[in-house]
């Protein structure tokens, strides 16, 4: 007998294989049988109507803090996600002195880096560990309903073994480097699925300094990667500017081959004049492989985006003098004021700070004509005529009352959506494009990271119902072929050759889903972190189940209260029968 029995749905298995119908046959938390006719279970689910996919697997999380606290690692859980990968962007919480968790030097470049509230993780984490495997038993005792694996980051490495001359980014020594290759090698043999480092400028702390590591020279980059050549497992990952690209590929190639390892990388790009270099990028991967480089372009289905509102880190008028006394008030006290006609008049005919050119601070306070109303049904691909510009001039008032207005329907919830780097072209053909490259892998949902302007935990959700089922003009992606690259290509990017496909044997992370009915929902700023932190929540509708190793942990958008969910420790091989 199977502990559970799913019947009458539409198997989309991850392989890339055409969707069928049939039955999945459950036992000790694996698929036992896929078929007809299977048998008797316990549990029996009727799928009638509805598809049957693999669990979602996120390879791009910053849930580092909130793994220790947090069983469901929302909003993961609520958009299919069944197993997520943390320590991304090198920033993460261990290795870490006990003067360092005094001083919150982690938990200040995390807040600053990732936009995750300060005072959430100095109270949410219970800091039960300094050295990465303690870290990693740690997150092991935590019940949780899905599987988290978790990766070594280079900054918190880079400032346990050089202290300030780390933060500073001084260079590291050949004994500096030995040292960190060390820590490295430790959290790969107690089961971190690889290293990450970050070589971005968008990375800066509180004080206008780039995070530890990022103008790391190349001696220190493959010095820490000859630890993962000699163990011969684990993944180097890193995001990156990519200023002179040439370089940058060159010694990721050299490092992937001296070490016969993989390295992920993010791309992504700020302005269409970068366009060409992302396809110069995708070509050279191609040649790479020739070569015998594993190099694995993580790339985003959305643009590089941010939300506004009066509860966000962000919004149009934040550097309007007229709202800057408003900033520091309570939310409702904030409200009131601003529903006030003497304050909303001063403010929207405020003539804006001088940005000096700078293309963040133009995009939030000047960029009407690349400023969206998130509506209850989100719309990720708007044109200028969905522009807060463009429904200005038809309402006949300026482009700051449009957008005040808008932010303060829906009880001051509304949000703005300002799609910030790659959507010059107005339409999403550019990711397309990329998220269709042979070599590519989705990823870059930041899930747990920017809480105050961004909820991209629910690009799987977004995937299948507008990529595949809703974009009217542009392309589509097929259905199997949507659930293969979220499934199947993210668990075997992440070396988890046990999970990502419905075949037997393997791991029994399972949705189903009623396709027509999935829709992701208008995202709203939540204060439930702890010590009141805020952040942006984006629920689903249209999952009816979602299985991890076999028991249902959400049922209809709930939690079940079942927890499943384990750390993963490593790379993970197929079982026998799903490799046969």
């Amino acid at each position: 007998m199977y502990d559970t029995l799913i019947i009458n749905g539409t198997l989309v298995d991850g392989t890339g294989a055409p969707a069928r119908r049939a039955d999945v046959a459950i036992r000790n938390g694996r698929i036992a049988a896929i078929g007809t006719d299977l048998g008797e279970a316990r549990e029996t689910i009727d799928a009638g109507g509805a598809l049957v996919t693999p669990g979602w697997v996120d390879t791009h999380s910053h849930m580092d803090g909130q793994a220790t606290w947090d069983a469901l690692c929302s909003p993961a859980a609520h958009h299919g996600i069944t197993t997520l990968i943390m320590g991304n962007c090198g920033v993460g919480f261990a290795p870490c002195r006990a003067d360092d968790r005094e001083r919150q030097r982690m938990i200040e470049v995390m807040e600053d880096v990732e936009d995750i509230p300060g005072a959430a993780l100095a109270e949410g984490i219970q800091w039960q560990w300094e050295s990465f495997p303690e870290y990693l038993d740690a997150l092991d005792r935590k019940p949780r309903a899905i599987d988290i694996g978790a990766q070594v980051p280079h900054c918190a490495v880079r400032t346990y073994v050089m202290g300030q001359r780390g933060v500073n980014n001084e260079p590291a020594s050949e004994d500096d480097v030995r040292q960190m290759a060390a820590i490295v090698r430790e959290g790969i043999e107690a089961g971190a699925i690889g290293f990450t480092t970050s070589r971005t400028k968008l990375h800066t702390t509180r004080d206008g300094q780039v995070m530890p590591g990022t103008y790391s020279d190349a001696g220190e980059l493959l010095g820490i990667g000859s630890a993962i050549g000699q163990m011969g497992k684990g993944i180097y990952g890193l995001v990156s500017d990519f200023d002179d690209w040439e370089e940058e590929m060159a010694w990721m190639k050299q490092l992937s081959i001296d070490n016969n390892c993989q390295v992920n990388f993010v791309l992504f790009f700020r302005e269409e004049s970068d366009w060409e270099r992302v396809q110069k990028q995708l070509a050279y991967v191609r040649e790479a492989r020739k070569e015998g480089a594993r190099l694995i372009p993580h790339v985003g289905a959305r643009p590089v985006n941010i939300l506004m509102g009066w509860d966000g880190t962000v919004n149009p008028f934040m550097f309007h003098q007229h709202y800057a006394p408003l900033a520091g008030l309570s939310r409702e006290e904030r409200l009131e004021q601003l529903r006030k006609p003497e304050v909303r008049e001063a403010i929207i005919n405020e003539t804006p700070i001088d940005t000096g050119g700078d293309f963040f601070l133009n995009a939030i306070t000047r960029g009407y004509d690349n400023l969206y109303v998130m509506g209850d049904t989100p719309n990720y691909e708007p044109r200028y005529e969905d522009s807060i510009e463009y429904m200005a001039q038809q309402a006949g008032v300026s482009s700051a009352a449009y957008a005040y207005d808008a932010l303060l329907a829906n009880g001051g919830t509304t949000l703005l959506y300002c799609p910030l780097f790659g959507y010059d072209s107005r339409d999403l053909s550019r990711q397309f494009a990329m998220l269709k490259d042979e070599n590519s892998v989705l990823s870059l949902a930041d899930t747990g990271a920017h809480c105050g302007v961004l909820c991209d935990a629910s690009v799987p959700t977004y995937l299948l119902s507008y990529l595949v089922r809703d974009r009217a003009s542009g392309g589509r992606l097929g259905l199997e072929e949507a659930v293969k690259m979220h499934t199947h290509d993210t668990a075997r990017c992440m070396g988890l050759d046990d999970r990502g496909t419905l075949e037997p044997g393997m791991k029994a992370d399972i949705n189903i889903i009623d396709f027509n009915a999935l829709q992701v929902k208008r995202p709203e700023i939540i204060f439930d972190l702890p010590a009141g932190g805020r952040r942006v929540f984006q629920g689903a509708e249209g999952y009816r189940y979602t299985l991890v190793g076999g028991e249902i942990i959400m049922r209809d958008g709930e939690p079940t209260g079942r927890l499943p969910g384990k750390l993963i420790r490593g790379a993970q091989q197929a079982p026998a029968a799903a490799a046969a």
